[in-house]
């Protein structure tokens, strides 16, 4: 796992803020609702430092299968045509949620599958059609958009 550390001041300050973790992760301003996009990104990052991710095909029938899975996100670009019609018809035999975004790449991003370089940015990414989260992890406010968002989506 990746292990996250907050520096305190060091000149003793007493009142110098306290980073949180969602400081970095939103990125609208606090007044404005978070997008689903945004909240699938942060609750799928949530997850993989959790080890709660099932990624790739192989994966995700296992956890779809045995009912392990809270949610399914399959990319729309698969080029596969019976790969996505295999994810929808085990997301809705199991009745596990599905989500769809546009992009493989982006998926595969999120999904923690590439290289971060130096200055932060995504190098070699590797394209992923199918995640399935096993564990959110832990309870945050994107998680509760995302939920929010499928509940009114059934």
């Amino acid at each position: 796992g990746q292990l996250l550390t907050f520096n305190m001041s060091d000149n003793g300050d007493s009142n110098a803020p306290i980073a949180t973790p969602e400081v970095g992760e939103a990125g609208p301003s606090a007044g404005e609702p978070m997008d689903v996009m945004t909240a699938l990104q942060i609750v799928l990052k949530k997850a993989l430092v959790n080890d709660g991710l099932a990624r790739g095909l192989h994966e995700c029938a296992k956890a779809l299968d045995k009912r392990q899975a809270h949610l399914c996100v399959l990319a729309s670009d698969c080029d596969e045509p019976a790969y996505g019609k295999l994810v929808e018809a085990l997301c809705t035999e199991h009745s596990i949620n599905l989500i769809k975004v546009p992009s493989n790449k982006d998926l595969g991003q999120w999904a923690g599958l590439c290289k971060i370089d130096a200055e932060g940015e995504a190098r070699k990414v590797v394209r992923c059609s199918c995640v399935v989260v096993r564990d959110y992890g832990e309870e945050s406010e994107a998680l509760n958009v995302l939920l929010n968002h499928l509940k009114t989506q059934n």
